[in-house]
């Protein structure tokens, strides 16, 4: 069992002992690749890794061995387009399986792997190679991503070389013909080749709201700090199937469908969906009957909505939820049709899972939990004093100066001054306001900088408000978030317009299309108001606060 190696004990009486004897023991230079992967190969080849389908007849299953192999191919086929340690790869592979086999390939290697997003458009896609500094880029063969990825690359000068999976087209390297060339046999890295632990292993592109996105950089030690996430809030078995719905272009990936999952000794359940049918999505669960289920809450709001009696779910023994806040009126309908538990869980793409409904006391509606173990958490004013019981505050990561936990991110890349601003105090400040009552529960409030969550997306404000002052129409608009029943909150834009424009049906929708076509299509705002002036301050900053308290 692998995570005996990881951790000094994996059985804790209650919430205060977990909490008080949870112990991460750190090996010196430890690697995904082959401290995970390779190592569960030797220990148990026929060991399943991943079960992976699609919506075509599509499937296939996996052993750690065939990953073991699959990976050493890769990273072969990597090394002989000339990629080496600290080298940005950028994979546009969705759901794929091939994801998977290149992100162990690429961590072997000691490559600095960037998941993107499907939907990204080809302006998004040009900043993030540029950003990176991308030397490779993998794509998925689909029509729409394919084309802004073409569109982008003329302005992306440290592009070498284009790999598509699935699929073959002139000017890119079949990434599947190619890895069959390639030997079996890939050693592990010695001397200055090798990977040490506070070298940077990826990058996550998170949504900004004072400028562009960050390149928000985890270390190798990352994997190792989803332990918490995968065993203990996730609550993921050795030798169990486990299913988070997630792209591998956002942090939630990471979270729930490779690290702390195959760590302890879990397989991944993979459902490469063309897009989200409630059904679709109930009939894959009850044809390959994963153990644990974690999917964000807007998945859980539509489920609902389906006559679940249809289904037989009794094989799922443990539901978690995060990505936003849960309604505690789905908390209470989905444990009413299925009998169980959704346990909801907090963090960011810059860290594991930071509060959690964790085992060892019951969960209550809408909260977020109690502290993970591997945190020092706590609520701070404005002068950084911890708040009372009931009081708001930011949520903070506090004594960072003097210990850096496992999984919480390193650095902004390409940026020591940005990096030295948030990561250069005693405290890790999240931006995420919320409060805690007498038993020690946390209740979310909201983002402080205005982070808009709608179904599971993390959108800012920034790159919205960019997109449409391209328009013609707009001298200057606000981005807030507007409360929806379903997607817990969508983008609304209140939009002043500029002269020979009058308000109407067919400008929204315009302004609704141009937004889709300038960024990613997910960002447009599904509400559009216009008014005669932006409620400022004195110093001419917008009061978003009373935008959205306006309604």
């Amino acid at each position: 069992m692998l995570l005996k190696k990881y951790l000094e004990r994996t059985r804790f009486s209650s919430y205060a002992d977990f909490k008080q004897n949870y112990k991460l023991d750190i090996p010196e230079n430890f690697n995904f690749g082959f401290d995970v992967v390779d190592a569960w190969a030797e220990e148990n080849p026929a060991k399943q890794a991943l079960v992976w389908c699609d919506d075509h007849g599509g499937e296939r299953f996996f052993t750690f061995a065939d990953l073991k192999r699959l990976s050493n191919q890769a990273a072969n086929l990597f090394c002989g387009l000339g990629i080496e340690k600290g080298d940005r790869v950028i994979l546009f592979l969705g759901r794929r399986w091939q994801y998977w086999v290149c992100a162990v390939a690429l961590h072997k290697l000691g490559a600095v792997l960037v998941p993107a997003s499907l939907q990204l458009t080809a302006k998004d896609i040009a900043y993030r190679n540029n950003s990176a500094g991308v030397k490779d880029v993998l794509s998925v063969p689909d029509g729409y991503i394919l084309g802004q990825i073409e569109e982008a690359l003329p302005a992306c000068p440290t592009v070498r070389h284009k790999l598509m999976v699935g699929g073959g087209k002139s000017g890119w390297l079949d990434f599947d013909r190619e890895l069959e060339k390639h030997s079996e046999i890939f050693a592990r890295l010695e001397g200055a080749a090798a990977t040490q632990n506070h070298e940077i292993m990826l990058a996550y592109f998170t949504s900004g709201t004072t400028g562009m996105p960050k390149m928000v950089a985890h270390d190798h030690t990352y994997p190792l700090g989803h332990i918490i996430t995968a065993k203990y809030w996730q609550r993921v078995q050795d030798g169990g199937l486990h299913f988070t719905v997630a792209d591998s272009g956002w942090a939630k990936f990471g979270w729930g469908k490779i690290y702390g999952q195959w760590i302890c000794g879990a397989a991944v359940f993979a459902y490469d969906m063309d897009k989200f049918v409630p059904k679709n999505l109930l009939g894959k669960m009850q044809k390959y009957r994963p153990d644990t289920f974690c999917a964000p809450p807007t998945m859980f709001r539509f489920m609902i909505q389906e006559d679940l009696r249809e289904y037989d779910l009794s094989f799922i023994k443990h539901c978690s939820t995060a990505g936003e806040p849960l309604n505690p009126e789905v908390y209470n309908r989905w444990k009413e049709l299925t009998g169980l538990t959704l346990c909801e869980g907090f963090g960011q793409s810059e860290t594991p899972v930071l509060l959690a409904n964790f085992d060892g006391f019951v969960p209550r509606p809408g909260s977020m939990g109690k502290p993970s173990p591997l945190y020092n958490i706590d609520i701070i004013d404005e002068n950084g004093e911890s708040c009372g019981v009931g009081v708001e505050g930011e949520i903070v990561v506090r004594d960072i100066d003097r210990y850096m936990p496992a999984g919480l991110f390193v650095s902004i890349l390409n940026s020591e001054e940005a990096t030295a601003q948030i990561l250069g105090g005693k405290n890790y400040r999240t931006g995420d306001i919320a409060w805690r009552d007498s038993k020690g529960y946390y209740w979310y409030v909201g983002r402080a900088d205005d982070v808009i969550k709608c179904s599971g997306y993390r959108i800012g404000p920034f790159e919205v408000e960019s997109a449409l002052m391209e328009h013609p129409a707009v001298v200057e608009c606000a981005i807030t978030a507007a409360p929806d029943p379903i997607r817990g909150q969508v983008v609304k834009a209140t939009v002043v317009l500029a002269k020979n424009y009058s308000p109407c049906e067919e400008l929204v929708k315009e302004l609704q299309n141009h937004v889709k076509k300038a960024t990613a299509p997910y960002k447009y705002p599904r509400i559009v108001e216009f008014v005669a002036e932006l409620p400022k301050t004195t110093s001419g900053k917008i009061k978003r606060m009373e935008i959205r308290n306006r309604g």
